[in-house]
């Protein structure tokens, strides 16, 4: 294919944004007609609707009946803040980190709490920490799928039953397309605007027994701000996980992450999840199998995510570039896209290594991947036509 000819076909929807996601297939807003609009979220039915995205969440997710789950502020940041705030301290901490929010959680634990019993252990985009390293007497924060750079823990098989720290788990880009192991985590975190394509600012929170106990003896050293509250009189406000949020929450949101569940179990629940963004993490890896001028951000096969696939020029491709242009090509790839309507916001995360994150959750149809595809073989070739006649 030459950069003067376009793909004959677009996707349906050229949505690869990975947050937020594409809503479900078919989503349109008279989805939403029966939300509780202009009611209290206090009142029997918003309290109803509450509790009944709290039970589908547990069914569609098989979250084990033994562990709590919230419905809390602020997206996924708000449900990690909170387990941060209210659950470390009580021993040293294990910070894991190999890519931008993982960073993020360091930066809270050592610059704001300022835990002086930290240790780091991180690796640098597109691979995971030597996992073997870390010590399960400590409690350790890790995130499950690297939203932006692609890599992934493969399994839960490297977390030990018998551990005395807790685990705590940002899911936030695995929550609903990979198997989350919660026999060996004690908090989970994510927010419904990735997989499910939910509308934002609403984070959910799942705390093991090991997490309540920790909870309820365990009294931070530092002011608890209101939202982070989990406890009354040391022990568990109860409400919370039974749809008491500690604010006011969008009701109309709660309905759309309804709409979003009511699909994911009609289709088939989490084996279905799953196996929608596994055909269409393939479409992806097929490609860049057979293409020369593309390659993976994360190294080991294992360890690539099925949702946030990030994309790298390959070795053969950076050859003879300068870093202005490896950096170029990109962005100039993503305009490209965004131009002919053939994909949006699909460029790498502003932290991460140049290059490309197409998302590949259950949401999005495989079809539209497929048209896709041709679309960024086109504007590559478009984008290196363009920096050779500007040399």
């Amino acid at each position: 294919m030459t950069d003067q000819t376009k793909p004959a076909i677009r996707p349906a929807v050229p949505l690869f944004s990975s947050g937020p996601c594409a809503k479900i297939p078919g989503w349109t807003p008279s989805l939403l007609q029966n939300a509780s609009l202009g009611r209290s979220h206090r009142s029997k039915d918003g309290k109803a609707k509450l509790k009944r995205a709290i039970d589908l969440t547990r069914e569609v997710l098989q979250v084990p009946d033994s562990h709590l789950i919230g419905i809390v502020p602020a997206s996924d940041t708000g449900a990690m803040e909170m387990a941060l705030w209210s659950l470390l301290g009580a021993r040293g901490v294990d910070m894991l980190a190999w890519e931008s929010f993982g960073k993020g959680w360091v930066t809270d634990v050592v610059k704001q709490l300022k835990l002086e019993d930290t240790r780091i252990v991180e690796a640098d985009y597109g691979a995971l920490p030597d996992l073997s390293e870390v010590d399960f007497a400590r409690d350790v924060v890790f995130t499950w799928n690297g939203t932006t750079s692609g890599v992934r823990v493969p399994d839960g098989d490297w977390i030990p039953a018998d551990r005395d720290g807790l685990t705590i788990c940002d899911a936030t880009s695995a929550a609903f397309a990979q198997r989350l192991a919660f026999d060996k985590l004690d908090v989970v975190t994510f927010s419904w605007q990735k997989v499910l394509g939910g509308e934002a600012q609403h984070g959910v929170l799942i705390l093991s027994p090991r997490a309540v106990e920790r909870l309820e003896s365990h009294t931070p050293a530092w002011p608890m701000p209101k939202l982070f509250r989990m406890t009354k009189n040391g022990k568990l406000n109860a409400g919370i996980f039974e749809g008491a949020t500690i604010n006011t929450p969008s009701m109309l949101c709660v309905e759309d992450y309804l709409v979003a569940l009511d699909w994911a179990k009609e289709i088939g629940g989490l084996d279905a999840l799953v196996a929608r963004a596994d055909a269409n993490m393939g479409v992806v890896a097929d490609w860049v199998e057979r293409t020369p001028w593309i390659a993976h951000l994360a190294v080991e096969p294992a360890t690539r995510s099925n949702t946030s696939v990030c994309l790298k020029l390959s070795d053969e491709a950076l050859a003879g570039l300068s870093d202005e242009e490896s950096k170029a090509i990109p962005k100039r790839i993503v305009a490209l896209l965004e131009a002919e309507g053939a994909g949006l916001d699909l460029g790498a995360y502003r932290d991460a290594p140049p290059g490309l994150r197409i998302w590949c959750g259950a949401t999005v149809e495989r079809a539209d991947l497929e048209a896709l595809i041709p679309w960024l073989d086109w504007a590559y070739a478009r984008a290196l036509s363009e920096l050779r006649a500007a040399a």
